[in-house]
């Protein structure tokens, strides 16, 4: 099985794995609730705990991203939005990295022959659903908001459940070969491990 996942995410390496959503009526309440996160302004913060995190945490993702994005500007800006649209919706910003590695390549103006759109290959129904008609699913936060907002939808549907959320998001709910590469690409192209620090001494 690792070998199979690995084949595939060789096969991935410059192309996508991307799917669709599939649409499904949503309550009124859901809807209105996606809307509102969808909507809300980024406010001027940083999603990190403290600026010594940040410096570290793109520290070590900007390398691993560089022969994607070769802009250092654009990369950074990338990485800070992906961690603080996947913070803010309760997600791991790494297993964010790695969907959209398998999805899009990191390619912003993808499409997929079922019309998903940029980096996390974003159906365009879900604009009309939830969001405003002005919407572009090619802008970076705009596709970034909707894909966590979305993802986190699907675990919220599946109670917890990764491996069947994926499958929704990738409208390959039931098949396994999605949410294993998602998963391979998450924990062997994007794991991070938080360093540890030793405590300054006090007198």
């Amino acid at each position: 099985m690792h070998r199979l996942i690995a084949f595939l995410l060789l096969l991935n390496v410059s192309g996508a794995f991307a799917g669709a959503q599939i649409y499904e009526p949503l309550s009124a309440s859901v809807q209105a609730a996606l809307h509102k996160a969808v909507s809300d302004a980024r406010p001027p913060s940083s999603s990190f705990s403290d600026p010594l995190d940040a410096v570290e945490w793109l520290a070590e993702m900007s390398p691993r991203l560089e022969k994607r994005i070769p802009n250092r500007e654009y990369r950074l800006d990338l990485l800070r939005s992906v961690h603080y649209e996947a913070t803010r919706a309760g997600l791991d910003p790494q297993l964010v990295l790695g969907l959209m590695q398998v999805e899009s390549g990191f390619r912003k103006y993808a499409v997929s022959s079922a019309g998903a759109r940029g980096y996390m290959q974003v159906m365009p129904f879900w604009v009309k659903l939830i969001g405003r008609p002005d919407d572009s699913l090619f802008d970076l936060r705009t596709n970034l908001r909707y894909g966590c907002t979305i993802l986190r939808h699907y675990l919220d549907i599946e109670k917890g459940d990764l491996y069947r959320a994926l499958g929704r998001y990738n409208g390959s709910l039931g098949r396994p070969e999605y949410p294993n590469m998602v998963r391979a690409a998450w924990q062997n192209q994007w794991g991070y491990q938080k360093p540890t620090r030793l405590a300054q001494a006090t007198r």
